[in-house]
């Protein structure tokens, strides 16, 4: 975030970062302001005026991160952030908000645990030591979501595979019988920003490929990325 406004007070959107499960970047874009930086909040943001130069329209990044977190589970902290500066939303059931998880399972005495107190306490990892880099941060936030997944998946019911909705709806009409009602709690809620981390949403099958893939200290690696900002052991 850059400081826009009368004092540079008022945060603007000017990074926004998406990894995959492995933390592999799948989108990492400079937001173009539309108003004059007053603050670039360097020491904290990691952002500087040449960034600016290849940032993209707001319009734009947003289009491509709806694209990219369609029919897909988000992964982030303090999640209704990142949706609301970017002005989107997402269904409650496909959202992994590790604040509110850690928080939930006790894993924190902290109800709203800051991203880099609860990745030390975890990961025994240093982020956000000075300049932030939202890459870092969105690996961070999956390693610590993939660490207790087993545990807080358990409080989600388990989703259909992508099409199956349709699928269901040809065969009502169909069928001679009557249509169920549709269960209640099935809308979208809730929004916020700095969007970090997606996982596919599949069927429900084991998977070899992420067994194979992950190491016991695999988030020791993440911080080999064209970008500032790093994870400190």
């Amino acid at each position: 975030m850059v400081g826009v406004g009368i004092d540079g007070e008022e945060s603007s959107l000017a990074r926004v970062s998406i990894v995959n499960y492995w933390g592999a970047v799948q989108l990492d874009e400079f937001v173009k302001q539309k108003e004059r930086v007053v603050d670039y909040r360097t020491k904290w943001s990691g952002i500087r005026p040449s960034d600016m130069v290849r940032a993209k329209q707001f319009e734009e990044v947003q289009k491509t991160v709806a694209a990219l977190t369609k029919d897909r589970i988000i992964v982030g902290h303090a999640v209704h952030n990142d949706l609301k500066v970017l002005l989107l939303s997402h269904p409650g059931p496909c959202i992994r908000d590790t604040q509110y998880l850690a928080a939930k399972h006790k894993v924190t005495s902290s109800k709203r645990p800051a991203l880099r107190n609860l990745v030390k306490q975890e990961l025994d990892v240093v982020i956000q030591g000075g300049e932030h880099s939202s890459v870092t941060d969105a690996r961070a936030t999956m390693a610590v979501f993939r660490l207790h997944r087993k545990e807080w998946e358990k409080g989600f019911r388990p989703l259909p595979a992508p099409g199956a909705g349709a699928s269901n709806k040809r065969k009502r009409v169909e069928s001679s019988e009557p249509a169920a009602p549709t269960p209640p709690g099935r809308g979208r809620k809730g929004v916020s920003s700095g969007l970090s981390t997606i996982v596919k949403r599949t069927p429900q099958t084991k998977s070899t490929t992420a067994v194979k893939t992950a190491s016991n200290n695999w988030w020791t690696t993440l911080n080999g990325i064209a970008g500032k900002g790093s994870m400190k052991l």
